[in-house]
């Protein structure tokens, strides 16, 4: 997917100016940067939630058509209960019929998102992180080639966290994109392969961390600016992030 000068404005706000990206076939790619940056509204835009002011979107070169988008994206939001009276399993399995995904591969996201023990609760029962997980299942159950989530780790302890990235990367290996919105940037660099740094509705960088990092101190021999404890390290992701946005 090809992104470039997506606009959007709520009257007099900007919330995205002139916003350019690629999305590659089979990575994980993050979406990053500070609160307010206009993560979400990129990602409802990217899937059709909402409408934007300016901009194309393209796949393999052809101009992505709403009805092309219903069948191309999947987007999951953050801090949402679908059917909040039915069980995760039930979820489970609509979602396997309604979008004609892939039946063979449910075992496989329980397991790996460790569902068993609440697939017979109600969604409106579980806690945050359950949730999470359960919605979470429901996009890697549908057969959208990108697959949006905004924060997949919210909600999730240390070793949750862990555990989902480690689900999510093998998602990815199967081959599934993923573009995934991730405020805690620790997570970001260890889940993803290259990330889009966006602030004040800019896109700021994309690229790899060696890429990114460039950006900034364009010869990896010198000295690191902001660690002055420990100046000879190379730049890490938080680095990038502090100094272009």
């Amino acid at each position: 997917m090809q992104v470039s000068g997506l606009t959007k404005s709520y009257g007099r706000l900007l919330a995205l100016i002139d916003v350019s990206l690629t999305i590659r076939s089979g990575e994980v790619l993050g979406l990053i940067g500070p609160n307010g940056a206009g993560k979400t509204t990129l990602f409802e835009c990217l899937a059709g939630v909402l409408p934007y002011d300016a901009g194309t979107i393209r796949v393999d070169g052809r101009p992505l058509t709403p009805r092309a988008r219903a069948s191309h994206v999947f987007y999951v939001p953050d801090a949402i209960a679908p059917w909040p009276a039915q069980t995760v399993r039930w979820a489970l399995d609509f979602t396997v019929g309604f979008f004609k995904g892939d039946a063979d591969r449910k075992k496989d996201v329980i397991e790996r998102l460790d569902l068993s023990p609440f697939l017979g609760s109600r969604i409106e029962t579980l806690s945050k992180g359950q949730r999470k997980r359960a919605v979470l299942a429901i996009g890697m159950l549908t057969p959208h080639p990108l697959l949006l989530s905004d924060e997949p780790f919210d909600g999730l302890d240390l070793r949750q966290t862990r555990e989902v990235g480690a689900a999510l990367r093998a998602h990815a290996a199967s081959g599934r994109t993923l573009f995934l919105s991730i405020h805690q940037i620790n997570d970001a660099a260890r889940v993803c392969d290259r990330f889009v740094l966006i602030s004040g509705g800019r896109t700021r960088g994309e690229g790899t961390v060696e890429e990114l990092a460039a950006r900034v101190n364009p010869n990896p021999s010198n000295r690191n600016p902001l660690n002055p404890l420990n100046p000879m390290n190379p730049l890490s992701l938080e680095d990038v992030v502090l100094a272009l946005t």
